[in-house]
């Protein structure tokens, strides 16, 4: 089965993320192929430059075609790409200080970069 993942609670991309499924996913035995993963709010923070989680998610990511993106205001608001807020949406925001292969967008840049994937399901953690 082919998922993708939101990451939109507290604490969602540094304990489920890095303490569960990431591991799973390197080890093998996740059970799932994972096509995708979106960060919101403050769980774009592990994706920035350097942070041990996620240099190795995007390790993971790039070895397994994984999609990782990043919502576009979430990162405005965080320093993490550079754009303005009204281009929110718009495709024209860009990833700043963040791991190798990080996107950034909102949902119809999302939406079209999963589609090749056909992701089956989608989990909101």
């Amino acid at each position: 089965m082919k998922i993708a993942y939101v990451f939109a609670t507290d604490m969602a991309a540094t304990y489920k993320l890095a303490t569960m499924i990431l591991p799973q996913i390197e080890q093998g035995t996740h059970g799932v192929d994972v096509v995708g993963m979106f960060f919101f709010d403050d769980n774009l923070y592990p994706l920035r430059k350097g942070d041990p989680i996620g240099e190795r998610l995007a390790s993971i990511a790039a070895e397994k075609n994984i999609l990782l993106m990043m919502c576009d205001q979430c990162a405005i608001k965080r320093n993490l790409a550079v754009g303005e807020l009204h281009q929110c949406g718009t495709g024209e925001v860009t990833p700043k200080d963040v791991v190798e292969g990080v996107h950034v967008g909102c949902f119809p840049q999302r939406y079209s970069a999963l589609a090749p994937a056909n992701p089956e399901q989608v989990i909101t953690r």
